[in-house]
Order: structure tokens, then sequence, then C-alpha cells
């Protein structure tokens, strides 16, 4: 029976995850660009074994003309790309058609990143309430900025991962081993604001859980998920970003990561060793913060030399 253009797609998506360790989302959005330049293609009466570098063009061009966003078409380019190498690869066609397209260029926006002012606004915030919900926040918080763990990673920690961490933390540093994309694994800092504040979230984490049965999470929850999820995560910030009076759009989970990696390439920490505990598998994703960098020290010059001031 012949391979149809989705036996081809799927081929490749498995071999992105057996070998290359992609992620659900990574697969779940290739299959639908590839799928989507089927469709292009059956138009133009070929196939995805038969095109050229002319269809191939002509599609991306028509997501120029259909304003799709450059981050959207340079995904589409990359997925295209890595298909005919592995088309290539597998002996399934001698050339490679997407070899000399250059696509959209990819501008990736600098992310946001909280001052230390502001962190410290935030934290005092969260420490000041000591309620079942201040405690829990707080933890999260501390250990959001202690490590520069992802949000995800964050809500699905286990209690068996944090006790671990707790039975051996000595002087003022100790860390978490955490699972990140592509099953990396990576030991994640925490300092001592951030023990003491697990320590007293654990003294009553109970309150979470009656009603309940045992729970593996650390920030348990009854919802779908079982644990605490990303969204209600960023809406408790939000409204402690209003009580502190801060920008609300400015104040989200993945700030205090971006400032965690911004406020450590500013006190001098080795870039590769940045990369490492963000868990960035390409350097080039970590340098995003070498910008970050100049841009606060431009706009601080702007903002506070005399001379700048008088122009």
């Amino acid at each position: 029976m012949p391979h149809t253009p989705t036996h081809r797609i799927e081929d490749f998506l498995a071999m992105l995850q057996a070998e290359r360790q992609a992620s659900a989302n990574t697969v779940t959005s290739y299959r639908r660009d590839l799928l989507d330049f089927a469709a292009l293609l059956k138009q133009r009466r070929t196939t995805l074994e038969n095109a050229t570098r002319e269809d191939i063009e002509a599609y991306l061009t028509q997501l120029a003309k259909d304003g799709i966003a450059p981050s959207s078409s340079a995904r589409k380019t990359s997925a295209i790309r890595q298909f005919y190498r592995f088309l290539v690869s597998e002996r399934l066609r001698e050339d490679n058609p997407a070899a000399l397209i250059s696509g959209a260029k990819r501008t990736r926006p600098l992310p946001h990143v909280l001052s230390h002012a502001e962190v410290d606004a935030l934290l005092a915030a969260a420490s000041a309430d000591t309620s079942p919900e201040g405690l829990r926040l707080n933890a999260m918080l501390q250990v959001l900025y202690a490590s520069g763990l992802r949000v995800s990673e964050l809500v699905s920690l286990r209690m068996t991962q944090v006790r671990q961490t707790l039975q051996h933390a000595k002087g003022t540093t100790s860390f978490l081993v955490v699972t990140g994309k592509g099953g990396r694994e990576r030991v994640a800092p925490l300092h001592r604001e951030a023990i003491e504040a697990l320590e007293a979230y654990l003294a009553i984490r109970e309150v979470f859980t009656v009603g309940t049965r045992a729970s593996p999470w650390l920030f348990p929850s009854s919802g779908v998920a079982g644990h605490l999820t990303r969204q209600r995560l960023g809406q408790l910030l939000k409204e402690l970003a209003r009580h502190t009076g801060l920008e609300e759009e400015k104040v989200h989970p993945h700030a205090l990561r971006h400032s965690f990696a911004s406020h450590l390439l500013e006190g001098g920490a080795d870039l590769r060793v940045i990369q490492e505990l963000l868990g960035h598998a390409d350097i080039t994703t970590t340098q995003i913060y070498t910008h970050v960098s100049k841009k606060r020290l431009k706009d601080l010059v702007k903002t506070h030399h005399p001379l700048a001031k008088m122009k």
C-alpha cells in the first residue's frame, strides 16, 4: 500500500520524538503546519514527496499575504526544512527542495524583566500575608525567583522531590532536581529564604488537601489537573501586583524566571551557567538576556544621567 502524505508526516514526527525528544506541543504544531502545506500542494496538483522549491516559496508567499505572524511563519518554515532533511536522510528523496529557502526572519521580543525593587516589593507583599493562601503564594514566588523554574515545572513539582531537597538542605543553598523540556534533568538552586518559605507552606499544606485523596503534588488542587494551574497562579500574581501598586501587565509567573536570569547576568554570572540553570538546550536562547541587560543599561543612562536629561 503506498504511503500517503499523512504517513510520511507521522514517520517524521515519530523520529522527532524518538531521536530529538521533541515536546508534545512541537509535534502538534509541526503536524498542523505540514498538513497545511500538504493542502496547498494538493491545490497545485503535487505532493509532499514531489514538491519543488517553487512550491515551497509559493506557500511562504501565501502565508505573508495572509498576514501570518513572522514567528508562526518561521516555525512553519522550520517544520518544512526538517521534514525534507528527514526525507533525504531516509532516501525517500534525492534532493532537498527546502535547502535554500530562507523564510521569514523570526524576531523575538525582549522578555519582560522586573527590577530588583519590583521583585522585592512582590516578595514583601506575599510574605506579609500569613493566611494559608498567602503562605502558598509566597512559597511559589520564592521558588520561582530562586530557581528560575518554568511555571509548568513549578506547578507540577511532586512532594517526593521537595522532601528530598529539604532533607538534604545544608547551609544557605540547596538544589531541586527537575525534569524540563525534552525530558532533560537539571538542578535548580534554592536559597535559604525559598527553603524557609517552603517549610512554612508545608506546615499548612493539608488545608489544600481536605476533602480530597492524598495528593502527590506539592501544590494540590481539586481541579482536573490535580495541582494548581499556571492560569490560577497568573491570576494570583495579578492580584498581588494590584495590591502592591505594580503594573499588572508586567507581572506574570514567567517574568520571575526572566528576572532570575537577567539579575544573575547583571551580577556577573557566566552565560553558560545561566543556560544550565534555565535548562535551555541552545545557548542562543539564553543570549536574549544579554540584550535585555543592554536595554536596561541604556534606559538607566537615559533616565538618570544628567547630560542625557538635558537633551
